[in-house]
């Protein structure tokens, strides 16, 4: 029946992460004892004063359908706070609330990309990425930035995979697998290779911002001199305030750009949820304060997960400074026999894993990276010490 599908569908590949949860669902509901490492989905309640708003609007009956765009307030609400967290100055009609910050991602594809047109992903990247570019008619360009070089792209390299078809650069910082953050002094030596090229388009995804590590105060791509007229910021609610299964996410870009982002939408989904939309009015107006004990608890699981992964032969390992994964080369595995089990790949490896430690995690495959597995330690301490613990006992 494959024959029936559509081209575009059939080109398409599963997400990688979603398809190891339900494998794990799957075999949970046999009655294996599982540990999911393979979601990046906190494991905290809803801060409580968003539940409160969300309440209230059921009882202020915000049931209609919604602006296609978002509520005002919303959006001057986003425009709030990139103007306190990044220093950047929007208008409420230069943002649009999305079903997720996935959908945003999507939207900014439809509007910018054409068919042929190449976009650059620094590698490894988020699993949509390519997929999503794929489906707008784009060509993935992949630059792949090792764990050598704290898995983050160089100027050269950028510069080296830049032709004349390309439209777009998707960059991912604090970084979804490896959780490396870019400083700002490394976004202003890659936009000083843009800057040659004012035709190429950047799109930023800054879902992680507010998980980071790092001394350094975040930067956006868009406050570097020169890139506010060329790029596309997305974010979201997901990650920073546990509110994953409650999809909104909202991109800010120039007017031009919005407006095509919203014609996109209004034809495929319209506005999002309208309950949604009021607790996330009280999560951006609300100081990061708010939710620190979650990161500094991100923080804490990041050092434990790093001291005993250590302790096992053969991982090699980066410090993330943000997000919530680790991204371990497993490379010096390949070519050997576990258990009975040849290790040929970072596939072999992830799926090893879960059949002998029962221990969910993602190849690096599905990130454009080969030689690493993504672990997320978006899980309990006492998850993590038994998964590790299981990892190390299989690979003896």
């Amino acid at each position: 029946m494959k024959n029936y599908l559509s081209e575009r569908i059939n080109a398409m590949e599963a997400s990688a992460t979603l398809a190891m949860a339900a494998k794990t669902r799957e075999l949970k509901a046999e009655g294996k004892d599982i540990i999911g490492l393979s979601l990046g989905e906190p494991d905290f309640n809803i801060p409580d004063f968003i539940k409160e708003a969300a309440k209230a609007a059921i009882d202020q009956n915000y049931s209609k359908y919604t602006p296609v765009e978002g509520y005002l307030d919303l959006r001057e609400a986003v425009c709030q706070k990139l103007q306190r967290d990044n220093g950047l100055t929007y208008k409420p009609s230069q943002i649009v609330v999305s079903t997720g910050a996935k959908q945003c991602l999507a939207n900014a594809a439809l509007a910018m990309i054409n068919p042929g047109d190449e976009v650059i992903f620094p590698a490894p990247y988020w699993v949509s990425y390519k997929e999503i570019a794929k489906l707008a008619g784009g060509v993935p360009v992949e630059v792949l930035a090792t764990i050598e070089n704290d898995f983050k792209m160089t100027p050269a390299q950028l510069e080296a995979a830049i032709t004349s078809k390309t439209k777009m650069v998707w960059f991912n910082s604090p970084n979804n697998p490896s959780g490396s953050v870019y400083s700002k002094q490394e976004l202003e030596a890659l936009a000083e290779v843009l800057k040659k090229h004012p035709n190429i388009f950047i799109l930023s995804d800054e879902i992680y911002e507010y998980i980071n590590f790092t001394n350094e105060s975040y930067c956006s791509f868009a406050a570097i001199e020169g890139m506010y007229e060329r790029t596309i910021t997305i974010n979201g609610l997901s990650k920073a305030f546990a509110m994953t299964g409650w999809r909104i996410g909202y991109l800010a870009a120039p007017e031009w750009i919005a407006k095509a982002c919203n014609k996109v939408q209004g034809q495929m989904t319209s506005g999002t949820n309208a309950i949604a939309q009021r607790a996330a009015i009280a999560a951006l107006k609300a100081p990061k304060s708010e939710i620190q004990y979650m990161i500094d608890e991100f923080k804490k699981r990041r050092d434990l997960v790093l001291q005993l992964l250590g302790e096992i032969d053969g991982l090699q390992l980066n410090v993330p400074e943000g997000a919530f994964y680790v991204f371990p080369n497993v490379s010096a595995f390949f070519g050997k026999t576990l258990r009975g089990h040849t290790i040929n790949n970072a596939s072999d490896f992830s799926l090893y894993l879960l059949e002998k430690a029962q221990v969910a995690t993602v190849t690096g495959e599905a990130f454009g990276d080969g030689n690493c597995i993504r672990i997320s330690y978006a899980a309990s301490e006492k998850e993590l010490r038994e998964a590790i613990r299981r990892i190390k006992e299989s690979l003896q």
